[in-house]
């Protein structure tokens, strides 16, 4: 595209966002270099208006497991929707029952049954229902930092209050604890506990992952109590951490399931709620509609949604993402050691990695620095002093070099203008 033309569109853009969308955000992104037009996506690799090209590893939160725009899904998606893309809500959904018994089969346990809706969020206030109805319990156990969405109930799950506090009151009934406590979970739940919901690995609290023995710890006191466990597999689930689903890490299965992001191959906004057969029956028997979504389970993103799936599984991708971020951890850790006044932990799992700064506003200087040097990353929402690195679980060996060069020569940029910033 001519250059003049670009910078057009470009400003207009962004005069519409300011005057239409939001200009804080806006602002915001000025601030971090992120005020250009996203134009072009093909696997770990998005190109703007203007043509330059960045590595995705920010990977739309977890969305772009499978990369960008990748043609088999897309053909997937395309296929059905010139032939139905929508249900009727009147007949037989052919993908929808497809997808479903593809679920059942990757499933860890006794998931048998899928409920489809359209996002993480929707996926959560789903469970949270099943589980009061399953149960006959009002209460809900959750954890310190925990992100499950931003909706009323799933909000109210989560556990950071700078989110929570403008829309309170919120809904009755959850206590939070810290995240790997097994005592203090173990004193919280009770007889009116209908479920703890958990994520494996607290994505938006900074990438922490669950300590060993906590999962199979929070599955046995759900157990002895009578309460279920929903595990959040939003952010972690279909082969992120380097296996299918996080919790098989552990050997942990859970009576709900919430799956969404990368589940529409990068392709379509879909989400879903795995559940036991004694789950399903205590909520769908008596009334099969108690619980629905007018455009969740579309055949259209159903057949998407099969069609990453099936990628994954063909091509292994859970094992491709345990070696690869062995490979970007590593190179992390290594960066870490040479920047100790700057960085103060690297973990993760899988290609699920978190970059700790001392400081959150040095962090958003990398950030920034990053994006100049065509890599995409972005802090946690809960926990600011955290970068994130999520990229397309097909990311090439090379690209991650040129990630692990590029972070770098932006920690050393960073170093540099502090150390003018502070006259040393």
């Amino acid at each position: 595209m001519d250059p003049s033309e670009a910078e057009r569109i470009t400003q207009e853009t962004v005069e519409k966002y300011a005057k239409y969308v939001n200009p804080t955000a806006l602002n915001l992104l000025k601030l971090g270099g992120f005020d250009k037009i996203e134009w072009e996506g093909c696997g770990a690799t998005l190109r703007d208006l203007e043509g330059k090209e960045y590595i995705d590893c920010l990977g739309g939160y977890g969305v772009f497991s499978l990369g960008h725009a990748n043609p088999v899904v897309v053909e997937a998606a395309v296929q059905q929707m010139r032939r139905l893309p929508l249900s009727s809500k009147t007949f037989l959904n052919k993908p929808l029952a497809d997808l479903s018994e593809l679920l059942a089969s990757v499933a860890p346990g006794d998931l048998q049954y899928s409920f489809l809706c359209n996002s993480g969020t929707e996926a959560v206030e789903a469970a949270l229902k099943f589980a009061r109805m399953a149960t006959g319990r009002t209460g809900f156990v959750s954890t310190i930092g925990s992100y499950h969405g931003k909706t009323f109930g799933a909000l109210s799950a989560s556990g950071r209050e700078r989110y929570k506090t403008p829309f309170a009151p919120l809904i009755p009934g959850f206590t939070h604890v810290s995240f790997g406590d097994t005592e203090a979970l173990s004193a919280v739940i009770g007889q009116d506990t209908a479920a703890v919901i958990l994520e494996p690995i607290q994505g938006e609290n900074g990438i922490h992952v669950a300590p060993d023995g906590y999962l199979q710890a929070a599955r046995r006191l759900c157990d002895d109590q009578g309460a279920l466990l929903i595990l959040d597999e939003v952010q972690t689930g279909l082969g992120r951490t380097g296996k299918m689903f996080a919790c098989e890490h552990w050997g942990v299965a859970p009576d709900l399931m919430t799956l969404s992001k990368a589940l529409g191959g990068g392709v379509v906004p879909i989400g879903a709620v795995l559940g036991t057969p004694t789950v399903w029956d205590k909520v769908f028997r008596e009334n099969p509609f108690i619980h629905t979504s007018t455009f969740g389970g579309g055949e259209m993103v159903c057949a998407a949604a099969i069609a990453a799936l099936r990628l994954t599984l063909d091509d292994n991708l859970p094992a491709e993402a345990a070696r690869k971020g062995e490979r970007l951890l590593g190179g992390l850790r290594q960066i870490q050691q040479r920047y100790p006044d700057l960085l103060a932990e690297t973990r993760g799992l899988g290609l699920m990695i978190g970059v700790e700064f001392k400081d959150a506003d040095v962090g958003k200087l990398t950030i920034g620095s990053l994006v100049h040097h065509g890599v995409i990353a972005a802090y946690t929402l809960n926990n600011p002093k955290v970068m994130r690195f999520e990229p397309p679980l097909i990311i090439s060996d090379a690209q991650i070099d040129h990630v692990l060069t590029a972070f770098e020569s932006a920690m050393h940029e960073t170093q540099e203008l502090l150390a003018d910033l502070l006259g040393e």
